[in-house]
């Protein structure tokens, strides 16, 4: 079977995806990726065999990819929430179509439409647990549960692990400032916390002289350091957020726009992470919810909680044995 990923050019964006895009390519499905090309290199290292559809840069239209659909001929388009052109594209040709997410479902006015908006009816590949999904999506789509897995990315990382409590902070790629970030880090460090910085669009020279114990990399390979990190302190994107759930660490969400204040939210309500709004970060505030989070109980126990319930969802080999049964359905 052939099948067509489609994502926006954005890390937060496409490597939600690549999991199942493996996966396929594993089951024996020939496998491309429709993609600017920001994130061709990662891609194309694992096999996906990416190509920007038209003039794509970081969305795609529908325009962009009605000629490659008629020259690839897929069986099946697996297209992210953030392309419902690649949505529309598909429909108009003929083609079974998947959504994929790449979170909870975000909410309105943050400049993304909601998916199935102008297609509605097809399925939803979820990797949220369903105890942090909306319960309005819960209710009202067709749902194929598919368990979050970090995709790591370029570069590893060295897993030993120190001494003292390890924090890994990040504001991700696209949001942050030096200001928000200094704050952060002294904070964390006033705990005596080892501290793993990755500064995203922050240049690691923009935050001066680092505390003791602090290190600063304009990249970190997330999914190789998560499962030794004891607590997550970022900004609430979908990505960050999953993974941290995924290993059970309790979460300190500093969110800045977009889908993160709905993130920090959900995990919140949850006891699984604790939130400091815009106006309330600084360094003491840090260090304050940073000692509670360290603390064995509530938070810890609840961060668990959610790890097992994402433990037990479908794995992305199982979801791609089912890829042909959907693509039927579709």
């Amino acid at each position: 079977m052939r099948v067509l990923f489609a994502s926006l050019a954005s890390v937060g964006h496409t490597y939600p995806l690549v999991p199942l895009a493996i996966a396929a390519r594993d089951a024996g499905h020939e496998v491309r990726f429709a993609v600017g090309e920001e994130v061709h290199e990662p891609l194309a290292a694992h096999g996906l065999r990416p190509f920007r559809p038209a003039d794509t840069f970081y969305e795609i239209y529908a325009e962009d990819l009605r000629p490659e659909l008629e020259r690839l001929r897929p069986d099946l388009v697996v297209h992210g929430w953030g392309v419902p052109g690649a949505a529309t594209a598909a429909r108009d040709a003929g083609i079974p179509g998947l959504w994929h997410g790449f979170g909870r479902l975000f909410p309105e006015g943050i400049g993304l439409e909601r998916p199935g908006r102008d297609v509605p009816g097809r399925p939803h590949v979820d990797i949220c647990p369903p105890s942090l999904q909306d319960p309005g999506f819960l209710a009202a789509e067709e749902r194929v549960a598919l368990r979050p897995v970090p995709f790591p990315g370029p570069g590893a990382w060295d897993v030993r692990r120190p001494s003292r409590p390890l924090v890994y902070l990040t504001l991700g790629t696209a949001f942050g400032t030096p200001e928000v970030l200094t704050a952060a880090i002294g904070g964390l460090a006033a705990t005596g916390a080892r501290v793993v910085v990755a500064t995203g669009r922050v240049r690691p020279d923009q935050l001066g002289d680092l505390p003791d114990g602090v290190t600063a990399h304009a990249w970190v390979p997330q999914a190789d350091l998560l499962p030794h990190v004891d607590v997550v302190v970022h900004h609430g994107g979908s990505g960050t957020t999953l993974g941290a759930l995924s290993v059970g660490a309790p979460q300190l969400f500093l969110p800045q726009g977009a889908d993160q204040f709905a993130n920090a939210d959900a995990v919140t309500a949850a006891g699984a992470g604790l939130t400091l709004r815009p106006d309330e970060v600084g360094a003491e505030a840090v260090a304050e919810h940073l000692r509670t989070l360290l603390r064995p109980g509530a938070h810890t126990d609840s961060a668990r909680a959610v790890a097992e319930e994402i433990s037990r969802m479908p794995t992305p080999a199982d979801v791609a044995r089912r890829l042909p049964e959907l693509a039927e359905r579709g």
